[in-house]
């Protein structure tokens, strides 16, 4: 036997499965999207049903309904019993069910209606270096002003702020109880949105008061949002711009999914203006879907800093190593890096 005859024998066998899963992945990403946006997660939250009864319900066509719902069954979104019923598994149960406080379909609503066309635009914005959102076509001094695009309906401006909340709500869980709250008072969320991750952090600590700084047209969203989690007493909402307006003093400022917004003189920029805010002995918590300093492993944090090419006019994701540098010379010591849940990474500085 030769050697090449060995080499060849010791190889192993090339497959295109990855590739095409790749590919392909639209297919089962579209079925999630549309399942969210039909509500069949919150419709089964009552208990199994019957194929016929739930495309009913949903008002999704005869011919499409098994293939739909069996497609979710083999994506593992669904059960199906030996009478042919449908069900929620554990995880659509809790995460998907809009009569949960535990919904994180907002992103997923998001990516439906915003994200998922958006996208389609990637070879251009690579091309051109251009956003594709709903600020392609304008003006670039129009297009700075691209969350006064995103807020300009009541309707988008809702989508996305439960989007954020969707996004952050396990990554306040984990930094509820990863960060040292016991020994600060207040928190100011800069970007907070409806208030997903200081409501959180409240729930958590019961000795805690908070303050959501966002533009003026998130107020009414955010009064609602913590006034349904009961915490309209301890948490108040503070109108403006990050860039513009002195931001409310705080023991902790917190730029939560906030830096990749912007580019690296606007991420300087807010985290000399989260220094000021700060007493001696205060913290910055920057958290974002943070690359990898090898960036080799981390691809939702690369694919998110696609989509930040996508949505804005210089933000880009960055990796901790990064972020350590930008906190240290906004005038922060003791920086660490800590990893908080999925993909997200904490970088955190204290004022001396």
């Amino acid at each position: 036997m030769s050697a090449t005859t060995v080499r060849n024998a010791t190889q192993p066998t090339l497959s295109p499965d990855r590739i095409l899963q790749t590919g392909f992945g639209f297919w089962a990403a579209k079925a999630l999207l549309s399942a969210t946006e039909l509500g069949v997660f919150s419709e089964l939250a009552g208990g199994p049903l019957e194929g016929h009864v739930l495309a009913s319900r949903l008002g999704v066509h005869r011919r499409s309904a098994h293939d739909f719902f069996d497609s979710l069954v083999a994506l593992k979104f669904l059960l199906r019993d030996e009478l042919g019923r449908y069900s929620n598994t554990p995880e659509t149960s809790q995460f998907l069910d809009q009569g949960k406080p535990s919904y994180i379909g907002g992103i997923l609503e998001m990516a439906n209606v915003r994200l998922f066309e958006h996208w389609n635009g990637l070879t251009e914005a690579l091309r051109t270096g251009r956003p594709q959102n709903e600020t392609k076509g304008l003006e670039p001094t129009e297009r700075d002003e691209h969350f006064k695009t995103i807020y300009g309906t009541p309707e988008r401006l809702k989508c996305f702020l439960r989007a954020m909340t969707g996004i952050s709500m396990g990554t306040g869980r984990v930094m509820a109880e990863k960060f040292a709250w016991p020994k600060h008072k207040t928190v100011l969320d800069v970007g907070t949105a409806e208030g997903g991750l200081p409501v959180q952090i409240l729930l958590a600590h019961q000795h805690l008061r908070g303050v959501g700084f966002d533009l003026p047209e998130v107020k009414p969203v955010f009064d609602e949002y913590v006034s349904r989690m009961k915490l309209s007493d301890r948490l108040a909402f503070v109108g403006g711009d990050a860039f513009k307006d002195d931001l409310p003093e705080a023991d902790v400022v917190v730029l939560g999914h906030m830096l990749h917004g912007w580019g690296a003189a606007g991420k300087r920029a807010l985290l000399e203006r989260a220094y000021r805010a700060l007493p001696r002995g205060g913290a910055c918590i920057v958290y974002d879907a943070m690359i990898d300093d090898d960036r080799r492993d981390n691809a939702f944090g690369l694919l998110m800093s696609l989509n930040m090419l996508i949505e804005t006019e210089e933000g880009f994701d960055y990796t901790p190593a990064q972020c350590r540098q930008w906190l240290a010379d906004a005038g922060f010591r003791e920086v660490r890096t800590e990893h908080l849940a999925g993909p997200d990474t904490m970088c955190v500085g204290v004022k001396l």
